[in-house]
């Protein structure tokens, strides 16, 4: 007895299918990018900024001096360490607090260890702003000058 139509026809989809990979195999060795000489992948870049596979003439090249290109961040101007804000919460009896920086605007947490002579809320203050690993805290607390006119 022969085989039936089915099997016939996976049969034959199988050897189609061995086939076509027998060909794509065959295209992948054909079309083989490895082993390109440095040549074939450099990449040249023209005086507009263009990508180019051929190199830049020599008579429109600008000579650069190395010390003039600047790699990394732009540096900063050093802040001042001594900072001032408002304290606008303390608690007492736990002794800690918050002030608000004038320059920033954001709540510094402070603790009265940290504080050089007696203060309250309202105070105007000046601080020494130190990062730990919950944020930053002020050090060096001292009163800064006469108290605000604006409340909260």
């Amino acid at each position: 007895m022969g085989d039936s139509f089915s099997k016939k026809e996976n049969r034959n989809k199988k050897n189609k299918a061995k086939q076509d990979k027998a060909q794509k195999m065959q295209d992948r060795k054909t079309n083989n990018n490895k082993g390109k000489s440095l040549e074939d992948m450099l990449a040249y870049v023209d005086e507009n900024g263009n990508l180019s596979s051929f190199p830049p003439k020599e008579t429109r090249k600008v000579p650069i001096d190395s010390n003039d290109i600047l790699i990394g961040a732009t540096p900063r101007p050093p802040e001042d360490p001594i900072r001032t804000g408002v304290i606008n919460f303390f608690n007492t009896t736990k002794g800690f607090g918050f002030i608000t920086d004038d320059k920033s605007r954001e709540s510094i947490f402070f603790h009265v260890n940290d504080v050089a002579e007696p203060v309250k809320e309202r105070d105007k203050v000046s601080f020494v702003r130190e990062r730990n690993a919950k944020g930053y805290n002020a050090t060096a607390v001292k009163k800064a000058g006469p108290e605000p006119k604006n409340s909260f």
